[in-house]
């Protein structure tokens, strides 16, 4: 068993080239009672430490110049024989989480700090590794008295191996829960998350939401899609409908937009957030003439004939994640509303949008003039039709 004392007396190493960084990670274990704390800014002295004092646990810097962490790692296994890195990583970069895991470290931090997290994968990364140091040495000892300690030596090492997977297992579900996370938030919005163990448990303490001034929505539907389905089985419907809401996903990849929900058979999307972009607009006005594309290329392998009508709608927004334990990332404003209106009032196989996004538009899109439409709960609205694209249009 690991004494908490024996977890608190534990040797531990702050490196990273920020003296800001070394100091609050210092502050915030000792603090918690960590009594053997040391630090350094120059990546070129870890090894060398680390063969002098052996230290328990290192938590090391990703981005340092002169010698990155992973460097560090590489020269960290020449003084550890036993190839068993005590590395926790700090890093902001998600992508680099998995590669460091790969490159021998144990655990990760994420940037900025947070006092739960530092504490917490500290600690466990010392129960970690005092229980593999213990495991070690009674291991040697088991060897001393193999002839009659047999069995007793096979019980450590099936209890060594049981450690291993677990901590492996911890690994994989950190990996998954990560997954999860960006299939259904922005990547920035699933970072603020992460940082804050308490969600899990109870839902935001405090409201995540974002003012963006320039946004393009998007709304689409199939058209009169609930009098096509009830001739289908539940099992080709939902068929259906993943094939082409997948491709409508990958379209919003390429073109830079952030797929919001599906309701149905709708899908709605955003160009300009969570990152502001300048041509919003015309991303938005892009990935709609795709859709339609893609869906005429549906009809023609499945000889079906389904349409699309699409909306679009430029201006400001509130995004920001609501739920408690299934969260959802969704868009308010008149602007949404005006979207909704620009899918419901527009034109079976058509793309309809308002002036303000045909302002934002510029010269490569063909566009007709529908007219002024009276839209439920809004009043007039001056439209147009998205005919195609120009020759020179980027695709």
């Amino acid at each position: 068993m690991i004494h908490p004392s024996d977890i608190l007396a534990a040797r531990i190493l702050v490196v990273d080239d920020l003296e800001a960084n070394v100091l609050l990670l210092e502050r915030m274990l000792n603090a918690a009672g960590y009594t053997s704390v040391e630090s350094t800014t120059d990546p070129r002295m870890v090894s060398g430490l680390h063969g002098r004092n052996h230290y328990d646990l290192i938590l090391l810097d990703l981005q340092m110049p002169g010698m990155d962490g992973f460097e560090v790692m590489e020269h960290l296994k020449s003084v550890q024989p036993d190839s068993y890195l005590p590395v926790i990583v700090i890093t902001a970069q998600p992508d680099h989480k998995l590669r460091a895991l790969r490159a021998g470290a144990k655990d990760f931090v994420s940037k900025p700090f947070d006092l739960g997290e530092v504490l917490m994968r500290v600690r466990n990364m010392l129960e970690v590794r005092l229980l593999h140091s213990e495991s070690l040495q009674y291991g040697k000892a088991l060897e001393r008295k193999v002839c009659e300690l047999e069995a007793s030596r096979e019980t450590i090492v099936r209890q060594s191996d049981e450690l291993r997977h677990l901590y492996e297992k911890l690994v994989r579900e950190q990996q998954v829960t990560e997954r999860l996370l960006l299939n259904v938030l922005p990547s920035p919005i699933a970072e603020r998350l992460k940082l804050r163990a308490d969600l899990i448990a109870s839902g935001p303490p405090e409201i995540i939401a974002d003012r963006f001034e320039e946004v393009s929505v998007l709304f689409a539907d199939l058209v009169q899609f609930t009098r096509f389905s009830p001739a289908l089985s539940p099992e080709r419907l939902v068929a259906i409908l993943n094939e082409i809401f997948a491709d409508f996903d990958d379209i919003a990849d390429n073109r830079g937009l952030e797929k919001i929900k599906t309701i149905g058979d709708a899908y709605m999307a955003a160009a300009g957030l969570p990152f502001p972009a300048a041509d919003h607009a015309a991303r938005a006005a892009h990935m709609a003439l795709d859709m339609m594309e893609l869906l005429n290329r549906f009809n023609e392998r499945s000889g079906y004939d389904l349409q699309l009508r699409v909306g679009i709608h430029s201006g400001a927004v509130i995004a920001g994640v609501i739920g408690r334990r299934k969260f959802i990332y969704d868009l308010w404003g008149e602007t949404v509303n005006i979207a909704s209106r620009m899918e419901s009032h527009g034109v079976a196989g058509r793309v309809q949008i308002t002036e303000a996004t045909r302002q934002r538009l510029g010269k490569p899109f063909l566009l007709e003039a529908r007219g002024t439409i009276n839209a439920k709960g809004i009043g007039e609205l001056r439209t147009w039709l998205v005919a195609g694209r120009t020759t020179d249009a980027s695709r």
